[in-house]
């Protein structure tokens, strides 16, 4: 009883040390990742200032965030914001459940393989603005043709990585599992599921920022808001500063987005053996 009781205290203070030690490193990784975007922005705020470069064609940092910030004021940023997070998580949810499907019966079953895959390789090197016209013919300019068609776009690389990750599942896997018994489904499971995992999360990673893509040609087919939208508008009355305020906002709503699916990532990794776990 004694021994356990040192084991149980043991192993919680491990899990102490591994919590105290994920700290430094994550603060760590935060700081290495700022240096290179803060130098960045200063040495583009300097560079404005100083009139190396013409402000009506790059404004400076200070007064892209002024801008922005007077949209916060008025209240129209927030509808953007809200409008384009809304088209992309109901495109990528819909895409990437197709691709879950569909990429899961191609990768398991070779019937499958035959019969589909071709038409989607061949589907998959159409550009994503060619799909735009068709799409507002079949459906019009409404939320329903902008949300397929970031669906699209989120669906291929889900679709690839799920593919390659059940066929690249090691047999002598598959066979040990048949060896103890496993039934079909326990198979998928507890061996093709855990072992395409990394390869599926890759594609997840991958659809998401493709979504964020496919979101401005969305929103250039009709809409009213969005920051697509305000691409548009920019260009139409020649604001450089919502132009790039726009921009430089899908750039932080994508890596805050890909941040959050690379935590998910890296919790559900955890007990691979792999290079990136032990740093």
């Amino acid at each position: 009883m004694l021994e356990q009781s040192n084991r149980a205290l043991k192993l919680v203070q491990l899990n102490k040390v591994k919590t105290a030690s994920k700290k430094p490193r994550s603060n760590r990784r935060l700081l290495l990742g700022s240096i290179l975007p803060v130098s960045l922005v200063i040495i583009w705020e300097a560079v404005s200032n100083m009139g190396i470069i013409e402000t009506h064609l790059l404004p400076a940092p200070s007064a892209i965030i002024a801008s922005l910030y007077q949209m916060v004021l008025d209240g129209t940023l927030w509808g953007h914001l809200g409008s384009t997070l809304t088209r992309v998580f109901a495109g990528f949810f819909i895409g990437t459940f197709a691709a879950i499907i569909i990429g899961s019966l191609v990768g398991y079953l070779k019937i499958i393989e035959e019969l589909v895959d071709p038409i989607i390789q061949a589907l998959r090197s159409i550009p994503s603005l060619a799909w735009v016209p068709l799409f507002i013919l079949w459906m019009g300019i409404g939320e329903t043709s902008k949300v397929t068609l970031i669906s699209v776009g989120v669906f291929f690389p889900v679709y690839l990585n799920m593919v390659a990750g059940i066929r690249g599942v090691d047999r002598k896997l598959i066979e040990v599992g048949k060896i103890y018994g496993f039934t079909s489904f326990q198979i998928v499971r507890r061996i093709i599921l855990p072992a395409s995992l990394p390869s599926f999360l890759t594609g997840i990673r991958s659809g998401l920022g493709l979504g964020w893509m496919f979101v401005v040609a969305a929103e250039i087919m009709g809409a009213s808001k969005g920051l697509g939208y305000l691409l548009i508008v920019g260009q139409n009355t020649y604001s450089p500063d919502t132009i790039i305020g726009s921009i430089l906002l899908f750039a932080i709503l994508g890596k805050l987005t890909d941040w959050f699916l690379k935590v998910i990532e890296e919790r559900s990794l955890r007990w691979q053996d792999s290079l990136a776990n032990q740093h």
